[in-house]
């Protein structure tokens, strides 16, 4: 009985436990389904929400700021996406392109570009239409083919394509898409394809015969070498002595000056000897000057074209200061569009890679309309002016000159929401472009001739009659010349401006007795920003939207060096650029060079078939190539004996070799004595040994004295036992950091190749300075340390860090520089 019910009494309880179970289960299931429920509901939601507002197209532009300006214009029906520049390219590791196969390309996607492309290829699956409006040059519609190849043919594709990005430009550009270009595309894979076989082929014979990391380019190389042919003008130049003689005078509180001109007032004489000098001075002593006739003259000064993107970069350089890379990103901006006046990103100037000098007529009149509100009818030319661009090249007229978009955009108006140097640039090309439809500036000209004892002096006056055009904007060029007082028509002779009125016959003392003043001719000047361009632009060396990648390159590569805004060749630029010229003569001419961007313009037209220019280059630059790596000297292995004795051991000669830091003297005996020493050689081709440069303080490790060297990256310090003290440090100045007031600045260079100044204690102290630091308290805010500066308008001023007051140098104890006494 007891044991039927414990048996009873277990069953029960299984029971209880399964059906307790059951419902549990039951009531787990009916959450489960709720859940899923909720979750399916959601999705439909979220999928039906995501149908009403999906875009219909998909826009696939180059950067993320113009995709936000670009989704301003279009609306909701549209997709914006950046595709951040180019997604494919030929591959890093290889060659690429197979001579042998008429001449295939492997195009591969660029690394890291992976989640970029993905991204495209799924918002493009849920849309019917597919824009690509990347820039309308050859880069851009390479990005666009590029594009289109990795979305596929599944979706109908458009090329759209506008001058500048406006509500108007970008709606009627999509209103009438395009096809993609094939011949555009060709001549841009042409271009790559020349780059790639004259880099691949050419830079590893030069790792094998110079140095490892050495590089060559098709269009750089020949940039290297107009760089280097003019500093060797410069150092075959022979200076010659001349002479000018002045007379000034002082009429009705005026000053002027008479400058000599010759024996015969219409033919100038250049005066060349002194005696001649003298013997003038001597005739003129102490004897009034005659008026012997007057000239004047009405000379008007016309208008000049909007910026190309060459005049741009000159302009830039000149009256901003700015380096070609730096305009043109400046430039990107502001055509991609930037925020202002609260309403979102607005394109402010048309599309900046252009040699194109006209400008749309419609905008013309709007143009005109302007002016005559703004500045009155007399500013106004009767018609329009229509420029044609100057020069053999070829025009690329696809787009208009650079200009602003919206001419109720004055720069003041938009000021606080631009940089300072974005208000620069944009300030430059508004007023150029107002400039160029103004009517003509006219200035009255005035030339006294003076004569004493039949020696003939003039005395030149302009005055600005009407201002015209002059009232916005004149060119720097003309600027300089009004400065100087130079006319073209009247030579280099200096105006005084405003002149007193003169009558022939009147007689004209002179303040103090004529004197004579010594000058001696120039070389031609370094090039700087402006004039490398220019050259570049009349020698037909590159593409306007190249120049500023060309200069940047050949400077990265440590070939040129930017000293004192002036480009000079360094030692390696040299040597490689001579050793090019001897082994590719052909492909380093300049002619050789502009004739190929004229052919890749003729592709573009479909007038030349890429395959036939590839052949043709490469027929001749393969036998080349072969020769070269033969008969290329091999810098690694020479060694030029001298008639120096080794300064260590005092035994042996100094050879002359070749290092990574270009070529130095060592000794003979080498590895058994290690002297070396850095020399230069003088004008005449002899060499002469540089002294070493010793630091203000010794070795920390071995308390023997520093040595100051220079290497790529600038100078830097090693003790004078080496090897025995391998010792090693940056190279520093003998001034005090103001925040820490234990390091001492460092010479440094920032990840763009720009030299800077920063305190030696990094990371522990972080200050850092552009200017070179010297040891002087500012005035205003008392930091004890100021930066030292040149400027055409201050000339050679301190400028503090802080609160940027300036103290011209002129005003100050300090007569040298801290880097003359941070050495010893």
């Amino acid at each position: 009985m007891k044991r039927a019910a414990i048996k009873k009494q277990k069953k029960t309880a299984k029971k209880t436990s399964q059906v307790a179970a059951k419902k549990k289960a039951k009531k787990t299931k009916k959450k489960s389904t709720k859940k899923k429920s909720k979750k399916k509901t959601k999705a439909k939601a979220k999928k039906k929400a995501q149908t009403k507002t999906q875009a219909r197209s998909l826009v696939i532009v180059e950067s993320p700021s113009k995709a936000k300006t670009l989704k301003k214009y279009l609306g909701r029906n549209f997709q914006v996406v950046a595709c951040n520049g180019h997604i494919k390219d030929l591959p890093k590791s290889k060659l690429g392109v197979d001579v042998k196969k008429n001449f295939a390309t492997d195009i591969v996607p660029i690394s890291g570009k992976a989640k970029v492309i993905d991204r495209i290829k799924e918002l493009s699956r849920g849309v019917k239409e597919i824009y690509l409006a990347p820039d309308p040059d050859r880069e851009g519609e390479a990005i666009a083919y590029h594009l289109a190849e990795e979305i596929g043919k599944r979706k109908k594709i458009y090329r759209v394509l506008f001058n500048a990005v406006t509500k108007e430009a970008v709606r009627s550009a999509v209103d009438a898409p395009q096809e993609l270009d094939p011949n555009k595309y060709y001549s841009q894979q042409t271009r790559r394809i020349l780059d790639r076989l004259v880099g691949y082929k050419i830079s590893p014979i030069l790792w094998d015969k110079v140095q490892r990391g050495l590089s060559a380019g098709r269009v750089q190389s020949v940039a290297l070498r107009i760089i280097v042919e003019r500093e060797k003008e410069i150092r075959a130049f022979n200076p010659e002595q001349w002479f000018s003689i002045h007379a000034k005078f002082k009429k009705k509180k005026i000053l002027f000056e008479g400058k000599y001109y010759g024996a015969d007032p219409n033919k100038k004489v250049d005066l060349t000897e002194e005696d001649v000098v003298k013997k003038i001075l001597k005739d003129i002593a102490d004897n009034p000057f005659e008026v012997s006739e007057i000239r004047k003259r009405e000379r008007r000064q016309n208008a000049t074209p909007p910026f190309t993107t060459s005049k741009l970069q000159q302009e830039a350089a000149n009256k901003l200061g700015f380096s070609s890379k730096k305009t043109m990103m400046l430039a990107q901006k502001l055509y991609e569009g930037i925020p202002v006046l609260g309403e979102g990103p607005q394109g402010l100037i048309t599309y900046m890679r252009t040699d194109s000098v006209r400008t749309e007529p419609s905008f013309i009149s709007a143009l005109r309309d302007y002016i005559q509100e703004k500045y009155g009818p007399n500013f106004l030319p009767p018609a329009p002016y229509q420029y044609k661009k100057k020069g053999k090249g070829k025009v690329q007229d696809a787009h208009e000159a650079i200009r602003p978009t919206n001419l109720a955009l004055p720069p003041q108006s938009i000021k606080p929401d631009l940089t300072a140097d974005e208000f620069k640039l944009y300030s430059l090309i508004w007023n150029k472009f107002i400039s160029s439809q103004m009517a003509s500036a006219i200035l009255d000209q005035t030339t006294v001739i003076i004569v004493n004892a039949g020696h003939y002096f003039r005395i030149n006056g302009s005055i600005v009659k009407f201002e015209g055009f002059r009232a916005v904007y004149s060119d720097s060029k003309v600027e300089k010349a009004l400065k100087r007082g130079e006319h073209r028509e009247e030579g280099n002779e200096k105006a005084t401006g405003l002149l007193p009125s003169f009558k022939e016959g009147e007689m004209l003392k002179p303040l103090s007795p004529p004197s004579s003043e010594e000058h001696w001719t120039s070389p031609p000047p370094r090039y700087n920003d402006a004039s490398i361009v220019k050259d570049l632009e009349e020698k037909g060396i590159g593409r306007p939207s190249t120049y500023a990648s060309i200069i940047s390159n050949i400077v990265d590569r440590g070939y040129v060096e930017k000293l004192e805004n002036r480009y000079h060749p360094t030692e390696l630029g040299e040597v490689v650029c001579q050793m090019l010229i001897e082994s590719f003569p052909r492909e380093m001419e300049v002619t050789f060079t502009a004739n190929m961007e004229e052919k890749l313009d003729l592709i573009e037209e479909g007038e030349v078939k890429y395959t036939k220019v590839l052949k043709e280059f490469w027929k001749k630059f393969e036998v080349t190539l072969e020769k070269a790596k033969n008969e290329m000297k091999n810098l690694k292995k020479q060694e030029i004996p001298t008639d120096f004795v080794c300064t260590k051991c005092h035994e042996h000669k100094f050879l002359i070799k070749w290092g990574r830091n270009g070529q130095f003297l060592t000794c003979a005996n080498y590895p058994d004595c290690n002297g070396t020493e850095d020399f230069k050689r003088k004008p005449d081709g002899s060499l002469e040994i540089v002294p070493k440069q010793y630091f203000w303080e010794n070795c920390p490790t071995c308390a023997k004295r520093l040595v100051v060297k220079k290497g790529r990256y600038g100078r830097f310090l090693t003790c004078e036992d080496y090897p025995n003290c391998k010792t090693t440090l940056s190279f520093y100045l003998n001034v005090k950091c103001p925040s820490c007031r234990k390091g001492y600045f460092a010479e440094k260079v920032s990840r763009y190749g720009r030299k800077f100044y920063g305190c030696n204690r990094y990371p522990d102290c972080d200050y850092a300075m552009w200017l070179l630091p010297t040891q002087y308290d500012c005035p205003e805010c008392r930091n004890p340390v100021m930066g030292r500066r040149t400027t055409k308008r201050l000339g050679d001023h301190l400028q503090c860090p802080d609160c940027k007051a300036v103290v011209p140098i002129e005003e100050t104890p300090f007569h040298e520089t801290s880097e003359a006494s941070a050495t010893a």
